[in-house]
């Protein structure tokens, strides 16, 4: 008797909680309570994983009612989701500031060509920044050219040209800032006003940041796209993305998704919940060692550029102060002198550092790219860069020691150097 007693009170007292959820919670409050609606966890703190394909109807009264209602958090079949998938996306909604809803992808690329497939038809013209994740480039230039959408691409530091890009067929932006692997920052609150000026819908790719770091709803986004596969998920284990809207663009995120059949799974959903409940605490130490060996790095003597906006001096650190409330352990850095076999050297000295695509987990990683092949509306290297090689490498910082990490690059510009 005692024991259901304090269950039901624990319950009420959450309920409270929940129903100041709307109030000014500050940001680590709000991770750890979102999406655990009494409903759906019970007794428990985290909801259940309910695997299920089928969904029962007690009668046909109640089968024939439901075939008819399409509603976020109802038993309908399993393509919809349930309490797992639900708590999820309530979580990352009560996370992205301005949002009405989110829908769940089963990728961070599936994400992006579902937002874009929400908000694009034949004829349409898209404009893409030109630093976008290289999926993002392929997918304007493959499967929406074959529905009949236009891509252009845009030099996300030119403001002026632009505003001169779009047309009366422009109808969508799609903005990524800092760019995933050479970390310019655009301005996004002037690039979404004047998108808006031009009807046009502006979509972001907002990994780097999250929700935590960028609010890009209220910096004039209309979609906030997310690869969970990076912090939310945070340990490597897991494929999942994510778009969050206000009410008139989450209803085409939500009815595209469906006819698409995008569904994730709800024990891929329970390790995003896992891994979104210690995300502001990995994002913070990820940030402060990037930081630090940022720092580092734009001292050495065989680097000669470091491509960190949160690092004073750095290209984008003003807009990254106005526009961001955190950051993450994501960066790149330009080797002075060095070919690609001396880079090669360099990653493979490495042995904190693993070489592998995707970042945001609590491992470091390295890999080398040269961006100049796919950039076609802005130059790379910058032009006040000069001539040279200009080879880079991409850092993603984990959770180690930042000495360890240090003294390990320390070991890979050795390797570097040897004949």
């Amino acid at each position: 008797m005692g024991r259901r007693s304090g269950n039901s009170q624990g319950n009420r007292s959450r309920q409270l909680i929940m129903a100041k959820h709307n109030e000014n919670l500050r940001r680590d409050t709000k991770v750890v309570i979102a999406g655990r609606k009494p409903e759906w966890t019970g007794p428990v703190v985290n909801p259940p994983v309910w695997r299920a394909s089928t969904h029962l109807y007690p009668d046909m009264e109640a089968f024939t009612s439901d075939a008819k209602r399409n509603e976020d958090g109802q038993f309908f079949y399993g393509r919809r989701g349930a309490p797992t998938q639900w708590a999820l996306s309530d979580a990352l909604t009560k996370l992205e500031s301005g949002a009405f809803g989110t829908t769940l992808y089963p990728s961070g690329v599936a994400a992006l060509s579902g937002a874009l497939m929400s908000v694009l038809k034949p004829g349409d013209v898209l404009l893409v920044t030109d630093n976008a994740y290289e999926p993002t480039r392929m997918m304007g230039l493959g499967i929406l050219k074959q529905f009949g959408v236009v891509t252009r691409f845009f030099d996300p530091l030119d403001l002026d040209s632009f505003a001169q890009q779009f047309c009366p067929r422009t109808k969508a932006v799609m903005l990524e800032s800092p760019g995933s692997l050479t970390m310019e920052i655009c301005d996004v609150p002037a690039m979404t006003a004047i998108a808006r000026e031009h009807g046009a819908v502006s979509l972001i790719d907002n990994t780097w940041g999250s929700s935590l770091g960028l609010p890009a709803l209220q910096h004039g986004c209309d979609i906030s796209i997310m690869s969970l596969t990076k912090h939310v998920g945070g340990h490597s284990d897991l494929m999942m993305g994510s778009a969050s809207a206000g009410k008139k663009y989450y209803t085409k995120l939500r009815r595209t998704a469906q006819a698409l059949g995008h569904v994730v799974s709800p024990d891929d959903a329970a390790l995003a919940l896992r891994g979104l409940r210690t995300m502001p605490v990995r994002l913070d130490k990820s940030s402060k060692t990037a930081l630090d060996i940022a720092k580092w790095l734009a001292q050495h003597p065989e680097v000669s550029h470091v491509l960190c906006p949160m690092l004073p001096g750095a290209p984008g650190h003003e807009l990254w102060k106005r526009d961001f409330a955190g950051g993450c352990g994501l960066f790149s850095f330009v080797l002075k002198s060095a070919d690609e076999t001396a880079r090669a050297r360099f990653i493979d000295a490495l042995d904190l550092f693993g070489i592998g695509y995707s970042w945001g987990g609590f491992e470091s990683l390295a890999i080398p790219f040269d961006p100049a092949p796919i950039r076609t509306n802005s130059a790379w290297p910058p032009k006040e860069w000069g001539t040279g090689a200009h080879l880079a490498i991409r850092l993603s910082i984990g959770l180690e020691d930042p000495q360890d990490l240090i003294e390990n690059l320390e070991q890979g510009f050795a390797a570097m150097e040897q004949a």
